[in-house]
């Protein structure tokens, strides 16, 4: 009798746990699973002003410039679109340059973990010739120590990493959209 109601109690047993596994009711172990996360996540939030920082333009060529922005808080935040762009005039507001940005390429969400990286290339009319240089257009150069990049609702002020200045011609400037 008593081998009987062990075979009843374990095929039992093993209905509730065919049950339990059809009906995805089954718990295993300590629940570390559930705890670390494996249930829908919430999208990063928008990065703010107060979260990124554009820390650096980098000459990539002859009109040409990488700024980089990281995201310096601790939480992850995603960027989006593209930087607005003036170039400041000896340091006076009344002298800064807002630049015509033409976006090119498309687009999307960049997400930046805490301490991320996310670039855009800024691609100007060039000065030609030497020294004092010239446009091509006839108009005059326009040359800047610095510039004003706009970045998630707050404006960071960048000079070339090589010392050098900023020159143009022209009143656009290209920009890639952000990527990482």
């Amino acid at each position: 009798m008593k081998r009987a109601t062990r075979c009843v109690a374990i095929k039992a047993s093993s209905v509730l746990l065919l049950a339990g596994f059809a009906s995805g009711t089954v718990f295993v172990g300590s629940g570390a699973a559930a705890a670390a996360g494996d249930g829908p996540r919430r999208p990063a939030a928008a990065c703010t002003s107060s979260q990124v920082v554009a820390d650096s333009a980098q000459p990539a060529g002859s009109a040409q410039v990488r700024i980089t922005v990281t995201n310096k808080s601790s939480k992850p935040c995603v960027l989006n679109g593209y930087p607005t762009v003036a170039l400041a005039g000896q340091g006076s507001p009344d002298k800064n340059k807002p630049l015509q940005v033409i976006r090119v390429g498309k687009s999307g969400p960049v997400q930046l973990a805490a301490g991320g990286r996310a670039s855009s290339q800024l691609t100007f009319t060039p000065v030609l010739g030497e020294a004092d240089g010239y446009c091509a257009s006839g108009a005059d150069p326009f040359v800047a120590p610095s510039m004003v990049v706009g970045v998630a609702g707050g404006r960071h002020q960048l000079a070339p990493s090589d010392g050098g200045e900023f020159a143009l011609c022209g009143t656009t400037v290209r920009a890639t959209a952000f990527h990482g």
